[in-house]
């Protein structure tokens, strides 16, 4: 295996057996509570339950917030493996949703001052939750096959646009509230019965492409869009990303393995460190496939002929 090290920050959402099966390292960030306490951000619930997580959040969206890791946490948690000789690969969320990347710099900065000989290198996902740990997935699978560090940077900063996500987000307030979306399109997804389909834009957030009526109608349309814009499934992991939707999240899986024929296709918790920031009621499926397009025009194009099929 080549000598360097994976790291991907805490808004990965990639469980703790994803993170040793491929070998990748995290960081956390904070986040304060409606107490007012503030506590790290982790891959794992302990001290919380999924479902109690939740709940909360839906009787109390204002009464969470988060914030990253600061620089020197960065060099914290970079220095052991700098010191015993590996170089640093180090993945962040989308610098559109959080200043994580640019601390990363800092540390990085600060750091090769530190060793000289060590490379460090960090790269803005443009992606967030597990479309942003299927990159950091990749990454290691391209190490296990022997690239080498700078092999690994070039494909990854070649191909995050070739990470698509489709599935549904049941109420859109609670990222407009972040100001990640405007307050009319917070109000469609409102609407009774209607969920905002969303996809991957060039700015590394997420934009609606189309909506459909119900959670049966959005699967269906879900599976027939991977199917247009996924690349050799066979060799694919696909991730879906779930908060409290996990009924659907087994639909889509099952729908996915029997008419998509990937790999493998693995369910994975959206914790806190994103959760805050979705809230409750998404569902979506994180996967490569062709680039996507400026303007989202062909995404759009194929979702919307998908809805109006009858």
């Amino acid at each position: 295996m080549s000598n360097f090290t994976i790291f991907a920050d805490v808004t990965c959402d990639l469980t703790k057996n994803v993170r040793l099966e491929y070998n990748i390292e995290y960081f956390k960030g904070h986040m304060t509570l409606p107490n007012g306490n503030e506590v790290e951000t982790e891959l794992e619930w302990n001290d919380f339950t999924k479902d109690a997580f939740y709940a909360d959040l839906k009787k109390n969206p204002n009464g969470y917030s988060t914030s990253p890791a600061s620089p020197e946490e960065i060099k914290k948690a970079f220095r052991p493996f700098l010191e015993s000789g590996n170089d640093i690969l180090s993945l962040s969320i989308s610098t559109a949703l959080s200043g994580t990347y640019n601390f990363t710099l800092q540390a990085k900065k600060e750091l090769e001052e530190e060793f000289p000989g060590r490379k460090i290198y960090c790269i803005d996902s443009l992606r967030y939750s597990t479309g942003f740990g299927l990159l950091a997935v990749k990454a290691s699978m391209l190490r296990s096959e022997g690239k080498s560090i700078d092999e690994v940077r070039d494909f990854i900063e070649e191909n995050k646009f070739c990470v698509h996500q489709m599935g549904f987000l049941d109420d859109l307030s609670f990222v407009a509230a972040k100001g990640r979306l405007t307050k009319s399109k917070a109000f469609m997804g409102k609407l009774i019965g209607i969920k905002p389909m969303g996809e991957f834009d060039y700015n590394g957030l997420t934009t609606v492409i189309g909506k459909a009526k119900g959670y049966n109608q959005s699967i269906d349309a879900g599976v027939k869009y991977i199917k247009k814009f996924i690349v050799n499934p066979e060799d694919q992991i696909i991730f879906i990303g779930v908060t409290d939707r996990m009924k659907q999240a087994l639909e889509y899986k099952d729908r996915i393995e029997k008419e998509i024929k990937p790999k493998e296709v693995v369910i994975m918790d959206v914790f806190p460190a994103d959760g805050i920031n979705i809230g409750p009621g998404l569902m979506s499926a994180f996967f490569f496939g062709t680039k996507i397009t400026t303007g989202l025009e062909a995404e759009k194009k194929i979702l919307n002929d998908i809805l109006n099929t009858k």
